[in-house]
């Protein structure tokens, strides 16, 4: 192979490698809308708030710890809000059940357990707050 191709292959793959790693930023921590299944309340107990924020995490993932004390203070900051971790190392049957591919990720639910919102990867702020004015503070039941 000629040093001008193995150059031309090398630049490629660098490309395509900056393309990918630019939609993964891009995508990373944005809010999605929920798909309005119900986890099951044997895998995640609920306590009947409003909303609850679910962080699906690992013991070794490094941005959880952030993650953690951001859902922390957001819950104890607003009424009706809780915050419960999931520690995948010790329940990995939950991360296929609930598609979990990535840790952080983050659920907001409803009071009856409905998947409202769905983060992969550090979630903004801004867009959990927005993602919890989405629930009514006093919500009928179905």
């Amino acid at each position: 192979m000629s040093p001008t191709a193995a150059l031309a292959i090398v630049a490629a793959l660098l490309l395509a490698t900056i393309a990918v790693g630019v939609v993964w930023r891009l995508r990373d921590g944005r809010l999605r809308a929920g798909d309005g299944s119900r986890v099951d309340p044997a895998d995640i107990p609920l306590s009947g708030s409003r909303a609850t924020l679910v962080q699906f995490s690992t013991e070794i993932c490094a941005r959880c710890p952030h993650v953690r004390r951001m859902l922390s203070h957001l819950a104890s900051a607003l009424d009706g809000v809780e915050h419960i971790e999931v520690d995948l190392t010790h329940r990995p049957d939950l991360a296929s059940r609930y598609h979990v591919l990535q840790t952080p990720t983050t659920f907001v639910l409803d009071r009856d357990g409905r998947v409202r919102s769905r983060f992969n990867g550090v979630p903004r702020r801004h867009d959990l707050v927005t993602a919890l004015a989405t629930i009514p503070a006093t919500e009928e039941r179905r």
